[in-house]
C-alpha cells in the first residue's frame, strides 16, 4: 500500500473509471470544454451547453476502464488534428530501436503539448509502447487539468517548490520515479531536454536535467557513465514547418531583449497549448536517435551528445532556409549539403506571415526558424539529416 509516487505518477487502470466520473461531475471542466468547442456561444446558455457536453462526453467514454482505452480516444483526436492542422506527419529512426525496450526519450522542446503527443503518436503507430510524459506543475493550473494529464500517462514535475532542501527532495523523487518506471515497470518515459520551450529555436540540453537523472544512481554499484547507459536515453528531434506560437514567442523574446524581462498574462500557457494544438503546423517530422553509449562521464558530456543527436536529426524545412536567408543572406548556405524536407508553405506565404507581425518582433520570429540552420552549421561534423 506504500506508494512513494502517488502524488506525481500517472493514474493506474483501477483509478480510471473514478477519475472520469469525477470529471463528468466537474462544472469547471465541462464549461472549459464547452468554451473550447463552441466559443462565445457556450456563455449564452451555460447550463444547457454544459448538459449537452456532459452527455456527449459520457457517451464517448462509456466503457472506458483503463489507460489504454483512454489513449485510444486520444489517438482518434490526434489523427483528426494531424489531418486538419498539419500538411503531413513523418517519422525516422524507430527501426534502430527495440520495440519492447523501455527507453528514456529526451526530446527538444518547441511546443508544450504537441512534442510528447507527436512522440507518442509515432511510437504507437510504429508498434512501440507509448511513453509516460513529464509535465511541469506550472501547467496544471486546475485540478481537472491535472486529472486529464494523468489519465494520459503524464507524471508531474514539481517546479513550484521553495528552498534548496525541498528542491533537492523533489528532484530525487522525480529521478527515482523515472528509474522506477524504466527498470521496474518496463515503461518508457518522455522528458524534455530543458525546462521550458526553446522559444528562440536553439535546442540545447540543460545539464541540470542530467544531474537530476543521476540522483537515482546507487553510487556503491554504478558509476555515473554506467548509470546513464542503464537509463537508455534516446534523443528525439521534433521539427515543425510552422510554429503556431511564433508570434507569441517573438513578442516575448522582443520584450526580454528590450526590457530585460517578460510577464506572462494569466492563463498564457493555456492559450499556448490551445494554439499549439489547433494552429497550422505545416509538415511535422519526428526523428529518433540511438541510445547514449560511450564514455559519457559528466552531465556536460551527456548534454553535448544529446545536443549532437538532436541537431543532426532535426529535419530542416524550407521555412528554416527562408528565415536564415532573410537574416544572414543566401551565400552562407551554398554547398552545405543539408537535406531539406519538401515543404508546403511557399516563400511568399512565409514572408507574409512574418510581415503580419510588428516590425520590431520580426527578427526574433525569423530567428525561431533560422536557428535550426545556425545550429547545424555550428556542428563540427555537419552531416546531412536523414528524414
Amino acid at each position: 500500500m506504500n506508494d512513494p509516487f502517488a502524488d506525481i505518477r500517472p493514474y493506474r487502470d483501477a483509478e480510471v473509471a473514478a477519475v472520469l466520473s469525477h470529471l463528468l461531475d466537474s462544472p469547471e471542466f465541462l464549461d472549459a470544454l464547452a468554451t473550447y468547442r463552441l466559443g462565445r456561444i457556450a456563455a449564452l446558455v451555460p447550463s444547457l451547453v454544459r448538459s449537452l457536453v456532459r452527455h456527449r462526453l459520457a457517451s464517448e467514454v462509456r466503457g472506458v476502464s483503463d489507460v489504454k482505452s483512454v489513449q485510444v480516444i486520444i489517438e482518434r483526436y490526434m489523427t483528426r488534428m494531424i489531418e486538419g492542422a498539419t500538411s503531413g506527419f513523418s517519422v525516422s529512426g524507430l527501426e534502430q530501436l527495440e520495440p519492447k525496450r523501455p527507453y528514456l526519450y529526451m526530446s527538444n522542446h518547441r511546443d508544450i503539448a504537441m512534442d510528447p503527443a507527436f512522440t507518442n503518436y509515432a511510437l504507437h503507430h510504429g508498434g512501440y509502447e507509448t511513453a509516460r510524459i513529464a509535465i511541469g506543475d506550472n501547467l496544471l493550473t486546475k485540478p481537472w487539468v491535472s486529472d486529464l494529464m494523468r489519465l494520459n500517462k503524464s507524471f508531474i514535475v514539481r517546479r513550484s517548490v521553495n528552498g534548496p532542501r525541498e528542491l533537492l527532495a523533489t528532484s530525487k523523487t522525480l529521478a527515482n520515479y523515472i528509474l522506477h518506471s524504466l527498470a521496474l515497470e518496463n515503461s518508457a518515459v518522455w522528458i524534455a531536454q530543458r525546462e521550458g520551450r526553446a522559444k528562440d529555436g536553439i535546442d540545447r540540453t540543460e545539464p541540470v536535467i542530467i544531474k537530476m537523472l543521476s540522483m537515482s544512481r546507487d553510487k556503491s554499484k554504478r558509476d555515473f557513465g554506467e548509470h546513464i547507459e542503464d537509463l537508455d536515453i534516446v534523443p528525439v528531434a521534433i521539427s515543425y514547418e510552422l510554429d503556431p506560437c511564433d508570434a507569441m514567442k517573438a513578442k516575448e523574446l522582443f520584450e526580454q531583449a528590450t526590457k530585460g524581462c517578460y510577464e506572462k498574462a494569466e492563463q498564457e500557457d493555456v492559450v499556448s497549448i490551445a494554439e499549439g494544438i489547433a494552429g497550422e503546423k505545416g509538415r511535422v517530422h519526428v526523428s529518433f536517435g540511438t541510445p547514449l553509449r560511450g564514455n559519457l562521464n559528466t552531465p556536460d558530456a551527456v548534454a553535448s551528445e544529446v545536443d549532437r543527436q538532436i541537431i543532426t536529426g532535426y529535419c530542416l524545412h524550407p521555412t528554416n532556409l527562408y528565415a536564415y536567408c532573410r537574416l544572414y543572406g543566401s551565400d552562407a548556405l551554398v554547398s552545405t549539403g543539408f537535406h531539406v524536407e519538401e515543404g508546403d508553405y511557399s516563400e511568399a506565404a512565409f514572408d507574409a506571415r512574418i510581415k503580419a507581425m510588428p516590425a520590431a518582433h520580426r527578427p526574433f520570429a525569423l530567428g525561431i526558424y533560422a536557428n535550426a540552420v545556425v545550429s547545424k552549421l555550428a556542428l563540427a561534423d555537419s552531416s546531412p539529416t536523414s528524414c
